[in-house]
């Protein structure tokens, strides 16, 4: 059994206080907001943040994919500060809680502060079993890779075994990537990334081509390995085809081959790893037992990551992953509770 020590595992990402409450049809109105959809905030929705915690009763949730990843992880290892998580934040209300939370969930956060920019927020809006996503990035697009620089840190990046971080992180901070994909592929350890969003292989290919190389191991669900596919040139719409064609590209670190984990909802996982093509069947959930899909991919990859620290095989750590999954779409937001029974 491998003893967890602090920091094995360190992560960068947009750091959001999610900012969750039940509302009616009229309040969506109000916003121009759609049912089951993720927007940016704009300037007509910087109001909302305030509404939702005055007049809804809203619940904070420590937020961001790559913290809600982390904080997944922490769950299920059940020790805390196993990972360090960087992305920068405000100082003030809402950084404290965002902080008081995640680090109530284990995670080691070392923020970096925006002193002239708050905190990024996003809000949910419940209504019935859809929910609406309004982000403000903020303090989060603030993040520099001079914050990764400082001796605190460095010493972070030498003591952490695996690393991961983002596509949407490809947006705010190409450097601090490649400082930490350099370093990785310096001490010759695993670096992850996700593509995040079809958008990201669309408006950041080019800072996503410059990550790649160091790219060991490669998430994604389906809707972004098509997007990839598309930007990339890559002539199928197969998601095997994809995922070998992916695995396939030139990658700096000839001692470790691309591994290409792909997700699809209630369809299968696809493993690409060595060449070959391992499919790993997800258990349906009955529609009523389904709250809240929006964390799922978060979930995964926190139970992936949470065994491959263990140094478990895939195999486990994709079976871990479709488990935490399943268990997180069962709740609001990307939330847990109670100790995690997951039995390989």
């Amino acid at each position: 059994m491998i003893e967890l020590r602090d920091g094995l595992l360190l992560g960068c990402g947009n750091p959001l206080l999610d900012i969750s409450a039940i509302v009616d049809e009229r309040f969506l109105a109000k916003y121009g907001m759609l049912p089951n959809n993720a927007i940016l905030a704009e300037e007509k929705h910087m109001p909302i943040y305030k509404e939702l915690i005055e007049m809804f009763n809203a619940e904070f949730i420590a937020g961001g994919s790559v913290q809600n990843s982390l904080r997944v992880a922490q769950w299920i290892l059940q020790r805390p500060k196993v990972a360090v998580f960087f992305g920068c934040v405000g100082r003030d209300r809402y950084s404290e809680i965002l902080s008081e939370k995640a680090t109530n969930d284990g995670v080691n956060v070392q923020y970096q502060f925006s002193q002239d920019t708050p905190t990024g927020t996003c809000a949910v809006l419940v209504t019935g079993t859809q929910r609406s996503l309004c982000a403000n990035l903020a303090a989060a697009n603030n993040f520099t890779v001079e914050h990764l620089k400082t001796p605190e840190s460095e010493q972070f990046l030498k003591n952490a075994k695996y690393f991961y971080i983002s596509g949407f992180f490809l947006t705010v901070s190409i450097e601090s990537i490649l400082t930490v994909a350099k370093h990785a592929l310096s001490e010759n350890r695993p670096f992850m990334m996700n593509l995040s969003a079809p958008f990201i292989p669309q408006f950041f290919k080019d800072n996503l081509d410059q990550a790649l190389p160091y790219i060991d191991i490669l998430f994604g669900n389906e809707t972004e390995a098509l997007a990839f596919a598309e930007y990339h040139k890559l002539d199928t719409e197969d998601l095997k085809e994809i995922g070998l064609k992916i695995a396939a590209m030139p990658k700096l670190n000839a001692a470790r081959t691309r591994t290409v984990i792909i997700t699809q909802g209630s369809d299968p996982v696809l493993l690409i790893d060595n060449g070959a093509v391992t499919e790993f069947p997800v258990v349906k959930l009955a529609r009523e037992q389904i709250v809240d899909t929006n964390g799922a991919g978060d979930a995964f990859v926190g139970g992936f990551l949470a065994q491959l620290v263990l140094e478990k095989s895939f195999e486990t750590c994709i079976k871990c992953g479709i488990w935490t999954a399943r268990e997180i779409i069962q709740r609001s937001g990307c939330t847990f509770e109670g100790l995690p029974d997951f039995k390989d």
